[in-house]
């Protein structure tokens, strides 16, 4: 799930940039965000809820094949998904982005009853029907992938295929998995790292510099620097809806949805699956493996350059895998 800490770490990094670079006008600063939110205004679907609040959505393309996306977080934007632009033609794709409630573009409620994994599903429910939505591949990537499992247990019938990209089966299989990397880091990182945690001072600059350059540059994105609209999206993150479902930070999971587990429900999928991580992801790998033996229709890939966005740090095998499991579901070759 992308995180809270990986995001602060960024947003320092930034201001230090800007502050060398005497780049520190605040107007200049809000008129960017300003000229983002209207620039993503342009084209964009609102779809009202059930509860009155809105969500926003753009499709691009208006091609035949129609996929949904689901960002991860929670609480992160679809901007990081831009790059699915350069890969997916529009005559063939129709390629649409969503952003959940509580995100960047859609209404953000202060209201904390809002952030559960439930009543997110049923929102995924709701922007289906509003736009019009059967027969298509629903796409979600790490807390989007949890997003995906659960509608797929759920709305199965109408979908033709889902690609779940950088999940696990449980919250406590990612957490262990987690401690697992933890471990390899040299013993004086790790000593640092529990020095801050013990204090539960995980704001602090030199907590949040540690994970972002021992953790954070090797399992989440690779890359340096970072893409921009990966960037971007950390720097639109809501850290209330982040810290309500999921916690601190990647180590410190006290969020709600802590106790989350479909291991035992995965064999229900019945459409043409794909699972796909890095193997250098936050998730296991070898998650990523039990979960296609337990998913009957599946197909695995790993990525072996990737992180946990190996949608940039091995985009080449990561959109390969992509396009060959949509044209084998698409010409009835999907085994």
């Amino acid at each position: 799930m992308l995180t809270l800490a990986a995001a602060l770490a960024f947003l320092y990094s930034c201001i230090v940039t800007q502050f060398i670079n005497g780049e520190t006008n605040v107007e200049s600063q809000i008129a960017t965000e300003i000229d983002w939110r209207s620039e993503k205004q342009q084209g964009a679907e609102f779809i009202e809820l059930g509860n009155g609040y809105r969500v926003w959505t753009k499709r691009v393309g208006n091609g035949p094949i129609k996929i949904l996306t689901l960002h991860g977080g929670p609480g992160c934007t679809h901007e990081y998904f831009e790059c699915f632009e350069d890969f997916f033609p529009t005559d063939k794709y129709e390629i649409i982005f969503y952003d959940q409630l509580g995100s960047y573009y859609s209404d953000q409620p202060d209201d904390s009853s809002l952030w559960t994994v439930d009543r997110f599903r049923e929102e995924v429910e709701q922007v289906r029907k509003s736009l019009g939505l059967d027969s298509f591949y629903l796409y979600g990537q790490s807390w989007g992938g949890l997003l995906a499992i659960e509608y797929s247990l759920k709305y199965q019938q109408y979908l033709k295929g889902v690609i779940l990209s950088n999940i696990t089966g449980s919250v406590e299989s990612y957490v262990v998995y987690l401690n697992q990397l933890r471990s390899r880091l040299p013993q004086s990182i790790q000593d640092s790292l529990t020095f801050y945690e013990e204090k539960e001072d995980y704001l602090n600059p030199e907590y949040e510099k540690i994970m972002f350059e021992e953790v954070y540059s090797r399992h989440l994105c690779r890359l340096n620097p970072w893409p921009e609209p990966l960037s971007r999206t950390f720097s639109h993150l809501n850290t209330k809806v982040y810290q309500t479902v999921q916690g601190p930070n990647e180590f410190i999971v006290t969020g709600n949805f802590k106790d989350w587990n479909r291991w035992d429900d995965l064999k229900k999928i019945a459409i043409p699956t794909l699972i796909i991580c890095g193997r250098h992801d936050t998730m296991s790998p070898h998650d990523t493996e039990k979960m296609g033996q337990l998913i009957p229709h599946s197909r695995v890939k790993i990525c072996e350059k990737g992180s946990h966005c190996c949608l940039y740090d091995d985009q080449e095998n990561y959109f390969k895998a992509l396009h060959g499991f949509l044209e084998d579901v698409e010409t009835n070759k999907f085994k």
